[in-house]
């Protein structure tokens, strides 16, 4: 019974740990006597003991790198540092392992390299202003020089571009002059806008004041004619009503003399009478002087 006990128990020991269970994004490549076997995806495995082993465990998940930065020169003599971030993907397990010797190492060398090589055929004005064309040549050299090592590189970014000192603070004197000529520029277009908007202003005014002087002018001559027009009625109707009520000669002497007492009440130093009321005073004086004689005989 302790020997059955002890079978067991060694069995137990060799075969548990040859039982694998591969995990989701996991890639186990085996090898059996020393050589590639197979690879395993994702599921439950066994191992024959002593025999297949487990050579490598192979993410399939993307990675990202990010390496040091690296010094390259431009066309134009310029030494910068810079840096570049990686992201790539282990297509094929059996590749990645036994295509190249440290394969992240090798990526990063390579990247350093390719980069060396495109700055170099660009000047510094190009290098600071054409990122997507650099990380674009990146991505398509890499894909293709890691397709050996099972590998597919998904995209390459230039992280950081850092020119020399003095260049910096050439570019930073540059840059500062050209906010100051933009904010004069700004600063002058504002003053002559407001410049227009003042005088469009002004001659807008002008254009109503002189519209409203206009218009009362009008409204005053209206206003004018309008009087006169009554006032020439009103004379019309009342000849209108003489006429219609039959007025005799005494009637329009009468009148004619409720005129000329109107006129004597002006401020006027002569007076010409007409001629047809000098006879009629004549009567009256005539008439008045009888009268006197006949009282005093």
């Amino acid at each position: 019974m302790p020997f059955l006990i002890a079978i067991l128990i060694i069995v137990i020991l060799i075969v548990i740990p040859n039982i694998k269970v591969v995990p989701q994004a996991k890639s186990y490549v085996i090898e059996r006597l020393g050589s590639y076997y197979a690879t395993w995806k994702n599921g439950l495995h066994v191992k024959i003991p002593f025999v297949d082993r487990v050579s490598n465990v192979v993410t399939l998940k993307e990675i990202v790198k990010d390496f040091a930065p690296q010094p390259v020169i431009t066309k134009d003599n310029v030494t910068m540092q810079i840096d570049t971030v990686v992201y790539f993907q282990i297509t094929d397990a059996k590749l990645y392992t036994y295509g190249v010797e440290y394969p992240i190492s090798a990526i990063e060398n390579l990247t350093a390299t390719t980069l060396r090589n495109i700055i170099g055929e660009l000047e510094l004005d190009q290098t600071l202003t054409s990122r997507d064309i650099i990380n674009s040549k990146m991505r398509a050299i890499l894909d293709e020089a890691t397709d050996p090592w099972g590998i597919k590189v998904n995209r390459v970014e230039v992280k950081n571009i850092l020119p020399p000192k003095d260049i910096q603070e050439a570019m930073e004197k540059q840059m500062r002059a050209e906010r100051e000529r933009r904010e004069k520029i700004l600063q002058a277009e504002g003053e002559k806008k407001s410049s227009i908007l003042i005088a469009e202003g002004e001659k807008e005014s002008a254009i109503l004041r002189a519209e409203a002087d206009k218009e009362s002018q009008i409204k005053r001559a209206e206003g004018e004619a309008e009087a006169m027009l009554k006032i020439k009625n009103a004379e019309a109707e009342g000849i209108k009503l003489l006429k219609d009520a039959k007025a005799d000669s005494s009637v329009l002497t009468l009148k004619s003399y409720e005129a000329l007492a109107k006129v004597a009440d002006g401020q006027s130093t002569k007076i010409i009478v007409p001629s047809e009321l000098q006879s009629i005073a004549t009567i009256g004086t005539t008439i008045k002087e009888m009268i006197s004689d006949k009282k005093t005989k």
